[in-house]
């Protein structure tokens, strides 16, 4: 099954969206968007720029988890991991991020 997104607004009325993998786990979160067309924009630049490495930022928490963010050409972050206990776990979920990344499917969740 294909991943999809999932945009939402949250209290704060700003919106958000996930990207989800085929089975369901969120395997990136964006930032907030005071707009929803603002929030579709990062849902285009995800498609885009979760094909290429060098987007990808490899992180360590100051607790030694790991964790990535995906970032737009102009350097600004898209979207952030969940954390990772080792280099393996976060190398996959960039992989699932790869591989789920270019997916059309957008399911809106906010009223």
């Amino acid at each position: 099954m294909a991943g999809k997104y999932v945009i939402s607004k949250q209290s704060n009325g700003q919106y958000h969206f996930v990207l989800k993998a085929g089975n369901g786990q969120v395997i990136l979160s964006s930032e907030s968007y005071k707009q929803k067309a603002s929030a579709l924009e990062g849902i285009e630049s995800t498609r885009k720029n979760s094909q290429i490495d060098a987007r990808y930022e490899r992180k360590q928490a100051a607790d030694g988890r790991l964790y990535f963010l995906l970032t737009a050409s102009n350097g600004l972050v898209i979207g952030n991991s969940q954390m990772y206990k080792d280099a393996s776990g976060r190398d996959g979920g960039i992989a699932s991020v790869k591989e789920n990344g270019p997916s059309l499917k957008v399911e809106d969740t906010s009223p």
